[in-house]
């Protein structure tokens, strides 16, 4: 556990650094940048001509500049905390403490049993994430294409500089570092109140190379040079980090029964938009989620199911149903094993959207694709697969690793997670 303990003082000593003044949003927007203007795809030394592609960029609510910045910063904010107990589970019968829990319990998941009254969790965890998709299309591999303005006349592709396409190839490198505190206490035997700090550092770095394909011999467009020795490809690449807190999450669980055999109860978590947004450390908008929590004991075998309702208060956030199942094992007296696939499921149409194919009318009929982003709903399923040691003096050790079982969104390949636990 050495390697978690030396990363969460990683993580702690730059979290308390400042951040600098612009944020990895703008860093971001700089790889559709080029020359001096300061906007996105702004060919500033070709007279003009310089803003025509602009609209391009800006059309629509959702772009796909802004969807990659959102889907950087949801995903940042959206990384899994530890359940609100582990551990043996107490309850009070004519005085004397008697368990109500077999093994140490799910890592992600949550299992129907409080802490007990006046117990104590307290732990902390690391979890390194390199994102390698989007949509299931590599981030290393990503295509734009940006056209034209139609200016008059009416119809794309009249003047015929119009036909002029950016084509883009962007090289995109995400990395995530969160180290969690997390607390619980049993304020009854039935009711458990806890909080949950993260602490982020997000790495990105990226290459973008454009090239203007003119439709003609003479180039109206140019990123340099002039229209008979033009310059039609440039690069620009970034290199930047930030860290700080993420979104904070405070947490309440109700049990409403719990017998030898199976219980049921109520978890309520909200998460506080005190990530900074501009550099994607947080949603920038509250979070709230309402589950039910149903599970059942069969000796050292426990099985778990989670289901609910999240609900998001961005703009461009879409609410979900969210929804767990799986089980813990208790394999020996100090070793239990813990799987679960976690899944959320849009509700409702998307908030946000890639923009779709532009038609050229002349000199002929065609489409040119915005993206080799493809469409996906935002739906989330993950597989994760853990194990928890039991150690002197009630504490836990725990590893876990989660592997997306669908492409959606801004994804990693795997994410791993080192942790430990203490209850009292």
């Amino acid at each position: 556990m050495s390697r978690t303990l030396t990363a969460l003082i990683t993580v702690g000593c730059v979290a308390a650094t400042p951040l600098a003044a612009q944020g990895l949003r703008d860093e971001l927007g700089k790889l559709f940048t080029f020359g001096s203007c300061g906007q996105p795809l702004c060919l500033d030394v070709s007279g003009v001509h310089g803003s025509h592609f602009l609209p391009s960029v800006n059309a629509g609510n959702a772009t796909v500049i802004d969807f990659l910045t959102a889907s950087v910063s949801r995903s940042a904010s959206s990384t899994p905390i530890s359940a609100t107990s582990s551990g043996a589970t107490y309850t009070i019968v004519d005085g004397l403490p008697v368990r109500t829990s077999i093994s140490a319990g799910p890592i992600f998941a949550e299992r129907s049993q409080t802490l007990g009254k006046g117990r104590f969790f307290l732990g902390t965890n690391i979890s390194s994430i390199h994102f390698t998709t989007l949509n299931g299309v590599p981030t290393d591999n990503l295509e734009l294409n940006f056209t034209h303005q139609d200016v008059p006349p009416a119809g794309l592709g009249d003047p015929s500089f119009e036909n002029d396409v950016i084509r883009m190839q962007l090289q995109l490198d995400v990395n995530l570092v969160v180290g969690t505190l997390f607390a619980t206490y049993g304020v009854t035997d039935f009711l458990d109140v806890g909080v949950a700090v993260p602490m982020e550092r997000v790495s990105l770095s990226g290459t973008s190379v454009a090239q203007i394909d003119p439709f003609g011999p003479n180039p109206q467009h140019f990123f340099g040079g002039t229209s008979a020795n033009p310059i039609l490809r440039a690069t620009s690449s970034v290199n930047a980090s930030a860290s700080g807190v993420g979104d904070v999450v405070g947490r309440v669980k109700i049990n409403l029964g719990q017998g030898a055999k199976m219980g049921a109860a109520l978890l309520g978590e909200v998460r506080f938009p005190t990530g900074s947004e501009a550099n994607l450390l947080g949603s920038g908008s509250t979070t709230a989620k309402a589950m039910g929590v149903f599970a059942a004991q069969f000796g050292s075998f426990a099985v778990h199911t989670n289901a609910g309702y999240v609900l998001r208060t961005g703009q461009l956030q879409n609410d979900a149903i969210a929804a767990s199942f799986g089980f813990d094992n208790l394999a020996s007296p100090w070793a239990t094993f813990a799987f679960s696939v976690l899944s959320e499921w849009r509700v409702g149409a998307p908030k946000q959207t890639l923009p779709g194919p532009t038609e050229y009318v002349f000199p002929f009929v065609r489409e040119v694709q915005a993206t080799n982003i493809p469409y996906r709903r935002e739906d989330r399923l993950d597989a994760a697969l853990g194990a928890k040691f039991n150690v002197r003096g009630g504490t836990v050790l725990m590893v876990n690793g989660i592997v997306p079982l669908r492409r959606a969104g801004l994804q990693p390949d795997f994410t791993w997670t080192d942790g430990v636990e203490f209850a009292y």
